[in-house]
């Protein structure tokens, strides 16, 4: 895992060293860049290394093969082996032992089609020096970003958007994304907080004309959505042929030149992964869980119990809040765009400690999304009998708790005015009451809503599908990746491997949720290895207690930052709505902690990435 750079606008080499070095914790164990001119272009690639396979120095990048093609890559192809020898018998000659290399290899075998080939968690960019073009693409589930800027004649792409704002002299704050921001709690794809720069959304690749200055992006890969693929055979053997594909999966992202590790949180979704590492590891595998010093905060001990059963290294790391509270000051460094959810700051904990023993770690994410998991979906289940009653009716019941002048009462009524379910999830996920918004249209409506506001699937597919598309990519991805490479850490998600994915699309919904039994069959497959007895407990979350800081602790840094004067410095915000909701915070009649956080980093945003900058 790294960081990539690359441009045809025209930088001196200072200024291309410091766009890596902004970025330069993604990747500390070599940066280098390369200049490539003609009659016909200017080109530079930059890369930041994180050392996982290959150490040699031999695997460096920029990266050329053949002296044909040209390549900047972030992520890992689990799969790079395979395809290796499948190329070897082509007749292509290899000299390092890394998965770049078999890029390069299998875009010249295979064409723009080489993505359909990998397995992995990538973002690269290759040139081309025959067809005078770049070939670039992101992996299916966006677990490696990508941003760029194109202008119609020049392109500029990093792995994190603050490469390409430094020593950039065009770019504009988009008042549009601070409005989704506010309303998502990140700016979802193609969007960025800049007018100018978009982000390539998961499963698509592109090209870039050197010549004509035309960039086109194609989709390669989505879920499917639509239903079209029905998984015929029995529980049983659904059950057996998600553990083979697990296996493996695990296998696979186990396999670095540098130690490897697994993240325990003590859940359902680690604990499988972990049971999956301990059958195919050959050496002893370290596990890493984090200990929280505030009461009802620490769910360590069940973290150890897995452990305990499955005979790993377990390591516990014991953290301090006012860590959490330092790594605030400093949060638009690496979450360079604004990003409200706030287990992004327990995420960089993990990883900081994490890193000091190990430089690859496997996590349990996406399971919720597949396997339908969250606590929101039972939340749509008990609610779907509702909105089956004719709007009229619910509209006329809106009105008698329109007649009370209590707040909940009012939040009441609007929720009973939500046209069906699907509306209702998307309430649930962004809150009914958005009076505190100063927006000129609904942003709730993105172009993801086609996978939740359809007939083909029943309810609990359309809306995991949904968060497929939107929470684990716009959030989840986007907090793992970040707080990682803060650290200089590479996270690997055997859960997200296509392969799982697709199967569990192809799911009947019993297999995956019956009665009130949610991830049944993932559940069943960790059974197998783990006694059920230790996941006898509610669900947990991975945060930390923001509600109550902002009440005490951090209670005059919310005050100051998000005075009177403060907040008029936010756009797309109701002064006087938010105020109301600070006040209901504080004086413990309603948890805002939410909102409180979403409003400190996008000021904290402003004042330092998006200082002097114009909002429009």
């Amino acid at each position: 895992m790294c960081g990539i750079y690359g441009t045809t606008l025209k930088y001196n080499e200072q200024e291309v060293k410091d766009k890596l070095t902004r970025t330069a914790f993604r990747g500390p164990d070599q940066m280098g860049w390369d200049f490539y001119k003609s009659d016909h272009y200017s080109i530079v690639f930059g890369h930041n290394r994180l050392s996982i396979i290959d150490l040699d120095s031999r695997s460096n990048q920029p990266f050329s093969y053949h002296n044909s093609v040209e390549i900047v890559f972030n992520g890992e192809i689990y799969n790079f082996q395979d395809i290796k020898t499948e190329l070897s018998q082509k007749g292509y000659k290899f000299h390092t032992t890394s998965d770049t290399e078999v890029i390069c290899a299998a875009y010249l075998e295979y064409g723009e089609d080489c993505v359909n080939h990998l397995n992995g968690m990538f973002a690269f960019v290759i040139f081309d020096k025959t067809k005078e073009q770049f070939f670039g693409a992101r992996d299916r589930l966006g677990q490696k970003p990508f941003y760029y800027y194109h202008n119609g004649k020049d392109f500029e792409f990093a792995s994190q958007i603050s490469s390409i704002q430094l020593h950039h002299s065009n770019l504009s704050i988009s008042n549009e994304a601070i409005s989704y921001y506010l309303t998502w709690g990140a700016i979802p794809e193609p969007f960025s907080i800049f007018n100018e720069i978009k982000k390539l959304e998961p499963g698509k690749s592109f090209t870039f004309n050197l010549n004509t200055g035309k960039f086109k992006s194609k989709t390669y890969w989505n879920i499917d959505y639509t239903g079209k693929n029905q998984y015929k055979g029995s529980y049983n053997d659904a059950k057996d042929e998600l553990e083979e594909l697990l296996t493996d999966a695990v296998k696979l992202r186990l396999f670095a030149d540098v130690p490897v590790g697994v993240f325990l949180s003590g859940g359902v979704d680690s604990s499988a992964i972990t049971a999956m590492a301990t059958l195919t590891s050959s050496a002893k595998v370290k596990t890493f869980s984090v200990k929280f010093d505030e009461k009802g905060f620490d769910e360590s001990i069940y973290a150890q119990q897995v452990a305990d059963h499955l005979k790993t290294d377990h390591n516990v790391i014991e953290c301090n809040y006012n860590e959490g509270i330092d790594l605030i000051e400093n949060f638009s460094q690496y979450y360079d765009e604004p990003f409200a959810d706030s287990s992004a700051i327990p995420s960089m904990l993990l990883s900081k400690y994490t890193k000091k023993q190990v430089t690859v770690a496997l996590s349990g994410d996406a399971g919720d999304e597949s396997f339908i998991g969250y606590g929101r979906y039972q939340w749509a289940k008990s609610r779907s009998n509702l909105f089956k009653a004719p709007l009229v009716l619910r509209k006329m019941a809106a009105s008698a708790f329109d007649l009370s002048s209590n707040y909940r009462a009012n939040v009441i009524a609007k929720g009973l005015r939500i046209k069906d379910v699907s509306s209702a999830y998307l309430a649930a996920l962004n809150g009914v009451d958005q009076s505190w918004l100063d927006t000129d249209r609904d942003y709730n409506l993105v172009e993801e809503m086609k996978y939740l506001e359809h007939n083909h699937k029943n309810l609990f597919e359309r809306i995991s599908d949904f968060d497929i598309k939107t929470y684990l990519n716009w959030d989840i991805n986007t907090k793992v990746d970040r707080a990682s490479m803060a650290f200089s850490l590479e996270v690997r998600a055997p859960l997200m491997d296509y392969r799982i994915v697709d199967f569990a699309r192809s799911l009947p919904t019993s297999f995956k949720y019956k009665g009130n039994n949610q991830k049944r069959i993932l559940k069943d497959v960790l059974y197998k290895h783990v006694p059920e007895h230790i996941f006898d407990r509610p669900k947990a979350g991975f945060t930390m207690p923001f509600e109550y800081w902002f009440r005490h602790d951090l209670k005059d840094y919310v005050l100051s930052e998000l005075s009177d004067k403060g907040l008029q410095k936010i756009p797309c915000i109701n002064v006087d709505e938010v105020k109301f909701r600070i006040k209901q915070h504080m004086d413990g009649s309603w948890n805002r902690y939410p909102l409180i956080w979403k409003l400190l980093v996008l000021k904290q945003w402003l004042n330092v990435n998006g200082k002097g900058l114009q909002i429009k």
